[in-house]
């Protein structure tokens, strides 16, 4: 599996704009379907926002539709969550997720679906 770092969390007041990153170990990243998740404490880590490995078949969580972007750069082994009018309620650890295999058929949107996680960043976005 390949190994995941993301980067780009902190603390921003509610109307700004973040963006995550998260790096792949290996160039394997390029054939991956790629994920965001995201938990607060005492909850289950819940479905973001997701990708092929061309940057297509894009799915987004309802909370997050029309806010957050994801997109890739195959060449630079790096999936990104851009973060637009963040409210109080996207406060939560990110995580970039992956998997090896996709069928263009299905949205993959359950913890179980992905077998690489980063380690997570914190957003906190106060009110």
């Amino acid at each position: 599996q390949v190994q995941l770092v993301e980067s780009g969390g902190g603390l921003v007041q509610a109307g700004a704009s973040l963006r995550l990153s998260c790096v792949a170990s290996d160039s394997v990243f390029s054939k991956y379907y790629m994920g965001w998740f995201r938990q607060t404490p005492g909850k289950e880590r819940v479905f973001v926002a997701a990708t092929a490995w061309n940057g297509g078949n894009i799915n987004y969580a309802d909370s997050v539709k029309g806010r957050f972007t994801i997109s890739r750069d195959n060449s630079k082994n790096t999936v990104y969550l851009q973060m637009n009018s963040l409210k109080s309620e996207d406060t939560a650890v990110y995580y970039c997720a992956g998997r090896r295999t996709y069928d263009r058929a299905n949205h993959y949107t359950a913890v179980g679906d992905f077998g690489s996680w980063g380690q997570g960043t914190q957003v906190i976005v106060s009110s």
